[in-house]
């Protein structure tokens, strides 16, 4: 994850435009979103908000941390890290 971040920080406000950055906030939401599902069951989702493109790796770091604390199993993570994984192939970074 932090390897993703990093990558993100380091591009350029093209790249970031032409969707790295949009990718990465959706990337956050899912973090997020599967998080809230585990602390929170049947409960409403929370969006994360788009705080723009230049802190969209603060976010999915944020997401990806929150979501760790709460994984249970060794297949919960594998999926987590597939998702992560996907989406860094979809951002271009």
């Amino acid at each position: 994850m932090d390897h993703f971040a990093d990558r993100l920080r380091a591009a350029p406000q093209s790249r970031l435009q032409r969707g790295a950055a949009a990718e990465a906030l959706a990337l956050a939401r899912e973090l997020a979103r599967r998080a809230q599902a585990v602390e929170e069951p049947g409960a409403e989702p929370r969006e994360m908000p788009d705080a723009g493109m230049f802190a969209a790796a603060d976010q999915i770091l944020v997401a990806a941390h929150d979501l760790a604390l709460v994984l249970k199993s060794d297949d919960e993570v594998a999926e987590a890290v597939r998702v992560v994984e996907e989406a860094r192939g979809r951002a271009g970074v």
